[in-house]
């Protein structure tokens, strides 16, 4: 295990199918922990990235695993998926600061269960956001949450573990004050920002943000 933190984020590429290669490479940086979740490795070598860590059972990875990098081998038997050791791995290494990349696609349940890290990191006092070609995913706890540079966007917000999340919006086309969110009932769906500065404010419960990648025609 390392000692200390060598670099202030860490970069987490999971292996759904359908990769937008030149995203990752656009979205690394050379002072990321890169850590690849199984099959993630293979589109870490076709992105030219060199990983830090590799986990997995390695089930779905059928490139090579390197020599010169440190890999964690995982029983398939097991309750944690990759990804999610991934990050619990990183954040016990002091990693406050998480990017998930080609979390979204493919398998739905994959798809939730990696979601659902976001919430993990949350609890334990860390940041997260899923990123990809099409949208950022954030999950948004109690308070302010100012949203810069986005005018344009569209967005929907969802209540995340909860039946309801209370919320006010400034800077969206469609505001909210203090006004309740169900489960039941997507309500949250394609708003947009018409600032720069706009802000969320969650007064109780937990929302799930997804701010879609190009601007709205409306």
């Amino acid at each position: 295990m390392a000692a200390k933190i060598t670099k202030r984020r860490c970069a987490v590429i999971a292996g759904a199918p359908e990769a937008d290669v030149q995203f990752i490479m656009e979205t690394v940086k050379d002072g990321d922990f890169v850590v690849c979740a199984d099959r993630g490795f293979e589109i870490a070598e076709l992105a030219g990235i060199k990983p830090d860590l590799i986990v997995g059972d390695f089930d779905s990875c059928k490139t090579a695993l390197p020599s010169d990098c440190e890999i964690i081998t995982l029983n398939p038997e097991k309750d944690d998926t990759d990804a999610l050791h991934c990050v619990s791995v990183a954040f016990e290494r002091g990693y406050r600061d998480f990017v998930l990349l080609n979390a979204t696609g493919g398998r739905l349940d994959h798809c939730l269960g990696n979601i659902s890290i976001l919430d993990y990191l949350s609890q334990r006092g860390a940041e997260g956001i899923i990123l990809s070609e099409n949208e950022e995913i954030i999950l948004l706890t109690e308070g302010e949450h100012i949203i810069p540079n986005r005018k344009g966007r569209t967005f929907s917000v969802f209540p995340f573990g909860c039946e309801a999340v209370t919320l006010s919006y400034g800077g969206a086309k469609y505001p909210l004050s203090r006004e309740p969110l169900f489960s039941s009932v997507a309500r949250g769906v394609s708003n947009i920002f018409v600032s720069d500065s706009a802000s969320i404010t969650v007064h109780s419960g937990k929302a799930l943000l997804i701010i879609n990648a190009t601007k709205s025609i409306a």
